[in-house]
C-alpha cells in the first residue's frame, strides 16, 4: 500500500556528521510502513488481506482492510490466515489477531504488541516468534510472563494481541555471505581491545593484554564493569519476578 509506506531516511548511525552509533551505513533504499500498534478501531471489523514481508522487522506484517474502507497494517500473529477476520475492543472474542485489554484476557493466553500505558501503543513483545503469556492477577494489576521469563504488572486496561508473532524460524535463518549483512546497513565489527587507545577506549596496551586501559569503558568513556541498571528506575515496582536469578538492585 503505496499511502501506508514513506521512504526511511538515511542516517547511517551520524549526527551531524558525527558517528554516534558504530557499525550503521551503506544499506539499501527502504521504506517504511505505518504500523498499527494502538489497534484503536474499537469494534470495528477488517479482513486479513496479505501478509507482506518489512525490509525493517524479522516479523511479518499483515494489511488488514476494514469495514469503513480504511487499510491499516499490523504484526502479523502466527497461523494467521488472508481472509481471516480480526477486530479490537473489549468484546472482541479471544482469537489470534485480535487485540483486547489485558483485563479481559483469560490467565494462560499468549499475547504480543503489549502496552505499556494505556493508548500509547504497543511496545512490549513485537519480534519475529516471541510471544508472552498472561500470568495472573494481582488486585488492581495484570502479571504477565514476558518472553525472558521476567514477570511484570500491567495496567488492566492496557491493550495486548492475542497470540504469538509470526515467522519465528527467522532467528534460525543463514545469511550465508557477508555482503548481505552489508546490504542490511550492518559495518565490520573491531575488536576494541585490537584499536588504537584514541579510538577505542579498550585500545592499546602491551602485548595481547584483555583491556589497554585500567578499567574497561564504552565507547563514550562511561564504566562498563558491574551492574548498570539505574537502581531506582521507575518500573522496578512493575516486576515480580527478573528474568535473572539472583540479587536486584
Amino acid at each position: 500500500m503505496k499511502k501506508l509506506k514513506n521512504i526511511l531516511k538515511k542516517n547511517s548511525g551520524r549526527s551531524q556528521g558525527t558517528v554516534t552509533v558504530r557499525h550503521q551505513g551503506g544499506r539499501e533504499k527502504r521504506f517504511l510502513r505505518e504500523v498499527d500498534y494502538r489497534r484503536e478501531k474499537i469494534g470495528v471489523w477488517g479482513k486479513v488481506e496479505a501478509i507482506e514481508y518489512d525490509p525493517n522487522r524479522n516479523a511479518r506484517l499483515a494489511l488488514v482492510l476494514y469495514e469503513d474502507g480504511e487499510r491499516r497494517y499490523i504484526i502479523a500473529p502466527k497461523d494467521i490466515k488472508v481472509g481471516q477476520k480480526v477486530t479490537s475492543g473489549e468484546l472482541a472474542p479471544l482469537e489470534i489477531g485480535n487485540a483486547l485489554p489485558l483485563g479481559k484476557i483469560a490467565v494462560g493466553t499468549p499475547v504480543h504488541n503489549i502496552e505499556v500505558k494505556p493508548g500509547k501503543g504497543g511496545q512490549y513483545v513485537k519480534s519475529a516468534g516471541s510471544v508472552a503469556t498472561v500470568f495472573g492477577r494481582e488486585e488492581d494489576w495484570v502479571l504477565v510472563k514476558m518472553p525472558s521469563a521476567e514477570i511484570r504488572r500491567f495496567d488492566p486496561k492496557a491493550m495486548a494481541t492475542i497470540g504469538q508473532v509470526g515467522n519465528p524460524e527467522a532467528r534460525t535463518r543463514n545469511l550465508r555471505k557477508a555482503g548481505t549483512k552489508r546490504h542490511m546497513g550492518i559495518r565490520p565489527t573491531v575488536r576494541g581491545k585490537a584499536q588504537h587507545p584514541d579510538s577505542h577506549p579498550h585500545g592499546g596496551g602491551e602485548g595481547r593484554s584483555p583491556v589497554g586501559m585500567k578499567a574497561p569503558k564504552t565507547p563514550w568513556g562511561k564504566p562498563a564493569v558491574g551492574k548498570t541498571r539505574v537502581k531506582r528506575k521507575y518500573s522496578n515496582r512493575l516486576i515480580i519476578q527478573h528474568r535473572k536469578k539472583g540479587k536486584h538492585s
